[in-house]
């Protein structure tokens, strides 16, 4: 499956669990991940899409644990 379809099925999942979801194009900081997912209890989380043979680049990790230091929840998702 393309990382485009597991982008797609990622936000129907969150958004079928209540979440409002953005996908990210274009940001001020690079490494930031595909998909913003935020919860009417003001949860939130940052999703970062990759197929199973794609690998999260050494930037995207600093960005993951950047935002889990602000208290994010982040995940890798692989479908």
């Amino acid at each position: 499956m393309t990382e485009s379809k597991l982008q797609s099925q990622r936000i129907k999942q969150l958004e079928d669990e209540g979440y409002y979801v953005i996908k990210t194009k274009l940001t001020n900081k690079n490494g930031i991940p595909d998909i913003i997912a935020i919860a009417p209890n003001s949860n939130v989380i940052f999703s970062e899409v990759k197929t199973g043979k794609g690998s999260v680049s050494k930037l995207q990790e600093f960005r993951l644990k950047e935002l889990e230091e602000y208290g994010f929840k982040t995940e890798v998702y692989r479908g």
